[in-house]
């Protein structure tokens, strides 16, 4: 019996050096996923935080355009500080608005895509009794980034492409 237990000594040492590649392996990917959802949600969050700015009222709605392109808009900067820990991040922001017609009695509603700006941007009179119209104006922000791996890795990209959008309509 106890020649048995000494031919066995030693073999947890050699287990252990096999499966000790496969615990690092483990380990890296698990780091790895974590760095990549930390980083969609920064993205994530930087469209939201842009598009909160910018939906305040009617004067910061209009701040809008695209940081990348060298422009210093106040929606886009608030997006891009607001992810600080990404590097290589872009937003761009736009407007839209949109004419909405209420019918009073049915309570249907209609809408019409319409130029923000554009006369004022009104939506025209209403020329049946039982109708109202309003504009609505929303802010639309997104963000890109670019995000390396730690490593590289045979048939897993070196890069991965993130993107956020946010959608908010702007106080009245």
């Amino acid at each position: 019996m106890k020649r048995h237990l000494r031919s066995d000594r030693g073999s947890a040492f050699v287990e252990l050096g096999l499966l000790a590649p496969l615990f690092v392996l483990m380990l890296i990917a698990g780091a790895e996923c974590g760095r990549m959802a930390y980083a969609a949600i920064e993205v994530s969050n930087a469209a939201r935080a842009g598009v909160a700015y910018g939906a305040q009222n009617h004067a910061t709605a209009t701040q809008t355009g695209t940081i990348a392109s060298g422009t210093n808009d106040a929606i886009d900067q608030t997006a891009v500080n607001e992810a600080s820990n990404i590097s290589d991040i872009t937003a761009t922001s736009s407007t839209s608005c949109i004419c909405q017609t209420v019918n009073t009695a049915t309570g249907a509603v209609t809408t019409t895509s319409i130029s923000c700006g554009t006369a004022g941007t009104t939506c025209g009179e209403s020329t049946t009794s039982g109708k109202v119209n309003m504009v609505v104006e929303y802010v639309q922000v997104n963000t890109q980034a670019k995000v390396h791996t730690m490593f590289r890795y045979p048939g897993i990209p070196h890069s991965f492409t993130l993107n956020g959008f946010s959608q908010m309509r702007v106080a009245q």
